[in-house]
């Protein structure tokens, strides 16, 4: 007898359906699964057939053949317990086919016949077509189900219950959930910048970044606060909106790094990968391309540090991703683009001993082996970040004063946020909403200077030997500046600031 199950899956972060086919005749027994199934779902036949024994049905002893529809697409997860083994009871007389047509199942089986939770389930839950009538989902993933808002959903804790509500032997309630409580509740980090000592010129230059969503680089000796100043930059960016929040989760659901009854990220991704990390884990990739760190960033920040330390291929990679936002990973029988739209923070020492420069304390390296540190960031790469800023070493006076005022995160953000609200009504006729991703058209046109910030900017090329492109970074960077200053046009005193978050990698190089 043949049975028909409606599942679903997920290509690259997109959901798509998924028609399972059960067919059971006489025979030996024998379980087969086709349909392009990876190990996951060729294994899933023991999980099953254990799962409807301990739940108290019985398993038929003959030939059983499971179609994945569409074929010609890999599948891959083990969503695709649940509705196999609901295709094998429906198969055997115990489910009415036509309740299956009604639903989309997706689920992960434990030998007891209990559900556990899967990934993907918000892409899946947007990709469900208008004639369906609900989604059924292991009970973890309910809310984030729910997140989609497309149709009811019914989270199930086992696969008897499963059959008792298609059988209408059960009533279960469907998950409902209020996006706006995601957003009502106030965001709270554990970090803060009010508790970093000292570096004003830091702090204002990576304020300046979160404004525009520049790119930073902090060059800087060990103990200076790079990486304190990094871990806080997420408390200064605006809240994410619905449709960030909706993109992010979904990134990270495929990936299977949404908490189990989280359904919505509310905070900003900060990644810190090692410095030993692949190529394939940054940018992403594998048999069945998965996103990669540059993904997981996306709506939010990456953080390098120790950047000479990653190994030259992995930072040449960045270069795609950095310039267009999304990452595209090819393989012989597929490609599919993530994006990758983030603001990336890298921190390195001034040398391999790491005191370069250092009032106290003494440098050991000589001039070759600097420039040799130097030379491990390419300098295309160097081009694509905008600001590069010197963190110093702290006084003692400033190491020990308790009294000096600091700035909370709260306050800068409110900065940020007007800025921010500036370049989003200047850019709503465009695809962007930050300065940091203009094009050359969108430059000239709002990046204009008077002639003593023409003749400053000119100097600062002939002398430093900047590129075409740290000329429009300065002029990105410039406008951020105006824009926090609610400057209408770009003042000689907002290229003067941008210029001096350009000189940083001349002095070490």
């Amino acid at each position: 007898m043949l049975s028909k199950v409606k599942s679903a899956s997920f290509h690259g972060i997109d959901g798509y359906i998924v028609t399972v086919e059960v067919d059971i005749n006489p025979g030996l027994p024998f379980f087969s699964t086709v349909g392009l199934p990876d190990r996951a779902i060729t294994e899933s036949k023991d999980r099953v057939s254990s799962a409807i024994k301990n739940s108290g049905y019985e398993y038929p002893t003959r030939r059983i053949t499971v179609n994945l529809a569409p074929s010609d697409i890999k599948k891959e997860g083990v969503g695709f317990d649940l509705p196999i083994a609901i295709g094998i009871l429906s198969a055997s007389g115990l489910i009415k086919q036509e309740k299956l047509e009604k639903y989309i199942i997706v689920g992960q089986l434990a030998l007891d016949g209990t559900l556990r939770s899967v990934r993907g389930i918000l892409p899946i839950s947007q990709a469900i077509p208008e004639n369906i009538e609900g989604i059924i989902v292991p009970q973890e993933n309910a809310i984030e189900a729910a997140i989609a808002g497309k149709v009811k959903v019914y989270g199930v804790r086992n696969l008897r219950e499963t059959v008792d509500f298609l059988n209408d032997n059960i009533k279960i309630i469907p998950t409902e959930i209020q996006k706006e409580k995601f957003f009502s509740e106030k965001v709270e980090y554990d970090v803060d910048f009010s508790e970093v000592k000292g570096q004003e010129f830091a702090k204002r230059a990576i304020e300046v970044a979160a404004a525009g969503a520049h790119n930073v680089l902090m060059i800087g000796p060990p103990g200076t606060g790079k990486s304190m100043l990094a871990k806080r930059i997420p408390s200064i960016l605006p809240l994410l909106s619905f449709e960030e929040a909706i993109e992010t989760t979904k990134i990270h659901s495929v990936a299977g790094l949404l908490p189990n009854g989280k359904g919505l990220l509310s905070l900003r991704p900060f990644r810190t990968p090692h410095h030993t990390i692949s190529d394939v884990a940054l940018i992403g990739g594998g048999s069945y391309p998965k996103p990669g760190e540059v993904s997981l960033a996306h709506n939010g920040v990456l953080f390098l540090d120790e950047l000479p330390e990653f190994h030259r291929d992995v930072l040449e990679a960045l270069r795609q991703p950095l310039t267009d936002g999304t990452v595209t990973v090819s393989r012989a029988q597929t490609s599919l683009t993530f994006p990758a739209n983030f603001m990336l923070v890298a921190a390195m020492n001034p040398c391999p001993c790491g005191f370069y420069g250092h009032p106290e304390k003494e440098c050991v390296c000589n001039l070759f082996q600097i420039q040799k540190y130097f030379g491990k960031i390419s300098g295309p790469l160097l081009d694509r970040i905008d600001i590069h800023l010197e963190v110093p070493s702290l006084k003692v006076s400033e190491i020990i004063d308790e009294s000096s005022f600091s700035e909370s995160s709260e306050e800068i953000r409110k900065r940020i946020i007007k800025a921010r609200e500036i370049q989003r009504q200047r850019f709503k006729k465009y695809k962007i909403h930050t300065n940091s991703k203009m094009n050359s058209k969108l430059i000239k046109k709002y990046c204009i200077l008077n002639d003593d910030s023409k003749k400053l900017l000119s100097n600062a090329i002939e002398k430093f030997g900047l590129s075409a492109r740290a000329y429009d970074n300065i002029l990105k960077v410039a406008r951020t500046i105006s824009d926090l200053s609610e400057e209408e046009n770009i003042t000689t005193q907002a290229i003067a600031e941008a210029i001096q978050y350009r000189l940083l990698d001349r002095k070490f190089a």
